[in-house]
């Protein structure tokens, strides 16, 4: 589902479901000169808000995981992170997407 609003949208999917060790982006998507890395959260109902699920350890692990794409690709793309929160059944849901949802965070050295 959010694939088919990415592409309606005018995004290349690049990826979707890619792995590399213990590092995992649910879609990889291009549009112009950016690179959009995708984290989806679904939910059956709206008791609980999926956004809720991006925990600043999952923003942590988006980051580790699109360093290791962006260093495997080498496209000379400007990178971003955004978020897809899907509520309700496949028949009948609604996308709430979020284009640059969080930056990564900056490391820090003592």
């Amino acid at each position: 589902m959010v694939v088919d609003h990415l592409v309606a949208q005018g995004y290349a999917i690049v990826e979707r479901n890619w792995r590399m060790n213990h590092f995992e982006v649910d879609i990889i998507a291009t549009k112009g000169a950016d690179i959009a890395f995708v984290e989806v959260k679904t939910r059956r109902d709206d008791a609980v808000n999926p956004l809720s699920a991006i925990t600043p350890q999952k923003v942590r692990r988006m980051a580790s995981a699109a360093n290791a794409y962006l260093g495997c690709v080498k496209l000379p793309l400007r990178p971003r992170f955004d978020v897809a929160a899907v509520v309700g059944e496949p028949h009948s849901f609604r996308i709430d997407y979020i284009a640059d949802a969080f930056l990564p965070p900056l490391r820090t050295y003592r």
